[in-house]
């Protein structure tokens, strides 16, 4: 079904600056799986925004990434890791990614990386232990932290892509292929 959606994407990506949008945790995958799938959909053609990339020194971080999800991708791989639910940044993004993906023809691939669906959807292990600390951390702002559960309940029933035991050249080749129509 994924693959169908990508397909038909495709007719409509001429007005986006990017064609894919990365979201990931920084200190788990940026040197490793995120580098390789970014390399892999350069080298392809597929143009492709990641926060360290695209972003000019002097330009708001947060502006030029709310800018990226809202005007300028079409879609959006998100990467999850052990520690994506430690990041604040990280779970903003994923909502306001959510809540465009709403009122728009946007798509959103989940992969999880060292970390299973169930794990994200039901906020257990390192994501129970970084949900404790959100609640500590802003229990006056209880709306925020439902809103950060509420999108990693609904991005882990999309179906992505488990990399558990596959090759992570196998799972970016798969990607590749996906999305080779633009």
């Amino acid at each position: 079904m994924a693959i169908s959606m990508v397909r038909e994407a495709s007719t409509s990506i001429s007005r986006c600056t990017y064609h894919v949008f990365l979201s990931f945790r920084g200190t788990d995958t940026r040197k490793n799986f995120t580098d390789h799938l970014y390399r892999a959909l350069v080298q392809t053609g597929i143009h492709t925004f990641r926060d360290d990339e695209e972003i000019e020194r002097g330009n708001n971080i947060k502006d030029e990434i709310e800018k990226a999800i809202l005007n300028e991708s079409k879609i959006f791989i998100v990467v999850f890791s052990k520690d994506y639910a430690s990041s604040t940044c990280c779970l903003d993004e994923l909502v306001k990614i959510l809540e465009h993906r709403k009122s728009s023809e946007h798509i959103v691939l989940p992969v999880f990386y060292d970390v299973d669906p169930t794990q994200v959807k039901q906020q257990t292990g390192s994501y129970a232990e970084a949900f404790a600390r959100h609640e500590e951390n802003f229990m006056f702002e209880m709306d925020k932290v439902q809103r950060w559960r509420a999108a990693l309940k609904e991005v882990a029933d999309l179906g992505g892509m488990v990399l558990q035991d596959r090759y992570v050249y196998k799972l970016i080749k798969f990607l590749i292929n996906m999305l080779s129509p633009f």
